[in-house]
């Protein structure tokens, strides 16, 4: 079941992003990741507007491969250098309608 990394990214010290923003594409891309967006363009249509520098959308075959990404050992340096230098969340979640109404797609 396909899986999305959402990292929601409050820059503190902006001097990890140039290599972050560099070379961890690649290292998702080892996983089958595929960054969908990954924009400082962000705008709050409901409720309080947070503090996120950006937010960045990565896509996944499955849950797995979203782990092994973030625990490859290759991204290991990057990682630290963003949770030294950011306030960050990363979360994941399916491609699935917990409501199940949505006929395209699956049900949880």
């Amino acid at each position: 079941m396909t899986a999305f990394l959402i990292a929601e990214v409050k820059v503190t010290d902006d001097a990890w992003v140039p290599d972050y923003a560099a070379k961890v594409h690649e290292i998702a891309a080892k996983h089958g990741g595929r960054y969908l967006s990954r924009s400082g363009n962000i705008e709050t249509l409901e409720g309080s507007a947070t503090d996120e520098t950006l937010i960045a959308l990565i896509q996944f075959p499955d849950r797995a491969s979203a782990h092994a990404f973030a625990k490859d050992p290759e991204y290991a340096p990057f990682g630290q250098a963003r949770k030294d230098g950011s306030v960050s969340h990363f979360r994941v979640i399916d491609d699935s309608d917990i409501a199940g109404a949505i006929p395209y797609l699956p049900k949880p």
